[in-house]
């Protein structure tokens, strides 16, 4: 089986477009805010999907993705703590729809209420609702909910704690995705994601966090971002800090292998073990187009695995072990199905 742990919604139905914009529009003309109430049929939500994401999985031979709200589409920054806690509802209701559509090819993870100065506790009653009342298996965390200015405090802060608490009671693991940028200073994908990667990855090496929640596990996307290629700075970092070595977050630290070239994951699984690498693929995601020097789409990662040298115990659990380790809600409701 191979289970791509990073897909999100980026082709969702105009009606929660529509809904998005306005919401904003009414929050900028400071008009009562409007929970949402979008009428989207089945049929819609299988054209959005069976011509992309489901179309594009099936050409590629994978069989699940884990499934989320786009995450650039998050934008924390917007409104206030009511406008992300609509949006928010709106969009995970969504992603509910697409995996009891398709519960075979999708899971749900959700995005949460985030907004900046609002403490995380807030976030804890939809994770709650999301994972006991719509069976999703893991969240998406945004490290950085003012979306470019890094206003808030790091992952590490105590506030954090009770979003940790709840993760750990209900054992769900989180992906530390950042969302859109409004600092025109750093594009999007191309620099906030992995800025956001990156710098997350380094405020876990500043702090004592695992300590804390043992159990609770995180995956850095898109390949960890600088994190394998300056794995030496890191390692140094923590040693001339006198911290614990940058290998030990490894027992709670995974990445998964959005990264678009072959030499780019073939760095990724001599630096970090395959033990730690969850397949991941974001389509339809950052990057859509054909690379001219191999005639294949960027973004089709499975052909990278393939080419990697491994093993092939090694390459099973890339595709599909490792993921069953993280999210063990998953590997519970597979096995339901097989008995």
């Amino acid at each position: 089986m191979i289970i791509d742990c990073h897909g999100h919604y980026t082709t969702a139905p105009r009606a929660l477009r529509e809904y998005r914009a306005q919401q904003i529009a009414d929050f900028d003309a400071k008009r009562p805010a409007l929970a949402p109430n979008l009428k989207v049929s089945d049929d819609e939500i299988r054209d959005t999907i069976e011509k992309n994401q489901l179309r594009i999985q099936r050409e590629r031979g994978v069989d699940l993705t884990i499934f989320s709200p786009q995450a650039g589409g998050m934008a924390h920054h917007i409104g206030n703590e009511t406008t992300s806690k609509h949006w928010t509802q709106a969009c995970n209701d969504m992603i509910h729809r697409v995996c009891s559509l398709y519960p075979d090819h999708y899971v749900g993870v959700c995005q949460l209420p985030q907004s900046p100065g609002v403490a995380p506790a807030n976030c804890v009653a939809e994770l709650k609702r999301c994972v006991n009342e719509l069976g999703f298996i893991g969240c998406n965390l945004n490290p950085e909910p003012s979306d470019g200015y890094w206003s808030g405090p790091p992952l590490t802060d105590k506030s954090w704690y009770p979003l940790y608490e709840a993760m750990c009671e209900l054992d769900v693991p989180a992906m530390v995705h950042v969302s859109m940028s409004c600092n025109p200073n750093f594009h999007g994908t191309g620099a906030h994601y992995i800025n956001g990667d990156t710098t997350a990855f380094m405020q876990l090496i500043q702090a004592d966090l695992f300590k804390d929640f043992p159990s609770l596990r995180f995956i850095i996307p898109h390949g960890g971002g600088a994190v394998p290629y300056h794995w030496g700075r890191y390692r140094g970092l923590a040693q001339d800090m006198a911290r614990p070595p940058a290998t030990d977050l490894l027992k709670n630290v995974y990445f998964d292998t959005c990264v678009y070239h072959q030499p780019g994951i073939d760095l990724l699984l001599r630096v970090i073990p395959h033990q730690n690498v969850l397949f991941a693929s974001e389509i339809v995601g950052a990057v859509k187009g054909i690379d001219p020097t191999t005639g294949f789409h960027y973004d089709d990662t499975k052909r990278y695995i393939e080419g990697a040298s491994l093993s092939a115990e090694a390459r099973a659990q890339i595709f599909s072990g490792n993921a069953l380790k993280v999210f063990p809600r998953l590997k519970q409701r597979l096995e339901q199905r097989r008995a």
